[in-house]
């Protein structure tokens, strides 16, 4: 199977990809880290988010069939914003839609509040119901727990 792991050369997305790989499925990722060294080599293709040309995002994606996103950013930079993520997860998970995607597995990490005045967990919530409450079978995964 062709699964897309968001941010692959990173620190969840290592253990998700690796593990994909081990069961046999083709990865691919799709990352803003382009130039980051891959730990996978040839066997993990990266792609660029390309959040501000959702076609070739859905290229990107075309093809594959299971979204595994971890994508989030850790605080407020001049060069993105939790807003920007909020907007930029909603790109992805329309992009996953439109490329045939089948299920997205979004894996959010903390215990995220829609009702928090923090933007942080209130972004993650906000995602977390959109996933929760799309028309692909999707899957949120609130605490990610890795180890044996």
């Amino acid at each position: 199977m062709r699964v897309a792991v968001t941010g692959a050369f990173g620190y969840s997305g290592r253990y998700i990809t690796k593990r994909l790989l081990d069961e046999g499925h083709t990865v691919i990722t799709l990352t803003n880290s382009l130039k980051r060294d891959n730990p996978f080599g040839k066997k993990v293709r990266a792609f660029p988010f390309n959040f501000d040309r959702p076609k070739l995002l859905v290229d990107s994606l075309r093809g594959t069939e299971v979204l595994i996103n971890t994508y989030w950013v850790r605080f407020d930079h001049r060069l993105f914003t939790y807003d920007q993520a909020v907007a930029n997860t909603k790109i992805l998970f329309h992009a996953a839609k439109d490329a045939g995607v089948t299920r997205i597995i979004h894996v959010s990490i903390t215990n995220p509040d829609i009702d928090s005045d923090l933007p942080y967990f209130h972004g993650k919530a906000e995602l977390e119901s959109l996933a929760s409450h799309s028309r692909q079978n999707s899957t949120v995964i609130p605490r990610f727990y890795e180890g044996n």
